[in-house]
C-alpha cells in the first residue's frame, strides 16, 4: 500500500498541489481584501466585515448575500439626481379646474383659460392671487 501512494505521489503531484495550494491561499487573501474595501466603499463597518470574511470563503460569500446595494457614490448621484427632477418638477404646476400642466409664470390655463394668476399692473410679472405686493417691484396689487 505504501509502495503504490509513493508512485501516486510523485514531486511533479507535490509541485501542483502545492501550486493549487498557493492560489486557494491567494484567492482567500483577495477575498478577504475586496470585502473590505467593498464593504468601504458602501458605507458598511469594514472592520466587522474584514473579522467576518477572516472565515475562509464562507464569510466572504456572507458579504456577498449582506451587502448593501449601491455604492456610496451611486447613492449619492441617485440622490442628486432625486432631487434635481424634484426642482424641476416644481417649476410645474397643475390647473385648478382642469389639471392641466401648467408653468409657474403662466397667468391663464391654455387649455380652459381659468386665471391663474393676477399681473403686476406695473412690471407685468404674475403674481398668486393672495399676495398685497408685487415682489419684483414692490408695488401694492391693484395700484399703478
Amino acid at each position: 500500500m505504501e509502495e503504490i501512494v509513493s508512485q501516486l505521489i510523485t514531486p511533479e503531484v507535490k509541485t501542483a498541489f502545492m501550486v493549487v495550494l498557493i492560489l486557494i491561499g491567494v484567492l482567500y487573501l483577495v477575498s478577504i481584501i475586496w470585502v473590505i474595501r467593498d464593504s468601504y466603499l458602501r458605507g458598511s463597518n469594514p472592520i466587522i466585515w474584514g473579522i467576518i470574511s477572516l472565515i475562509p470563503f464562507i464569510g466572504a460569500f456572507a458579504y456577498s448575500m449582506l451587502r448593501p446595494p449601491m455604492l456610496l457614490s451611486d447613492r449619492d448621484e441617485q440622490e442628486l439626481d432625486f432631487m434635481l427632477k424634484q426642482r424641476e418638477l416644481l417649476k410645474y404646476g397643475e390647473c385648478g379646474k382642469c389639471g392641466y400642466p401648467v408653468e409657474r409664470e403662466y397667468l391663464m390655463c391654455p387649455r380652459c383659460g381659468t386665471q391663474l394668476k393676477n399681473e403686476c399692473q406695473r412690471c407685468g410679472h404674475a403674481l398668486n392671487p393672495d399676495w398685497t405686493v408685487c415682489p419684483f417691484c414692490t408695488t401694492r396689487v391693484g395700484q399703478r
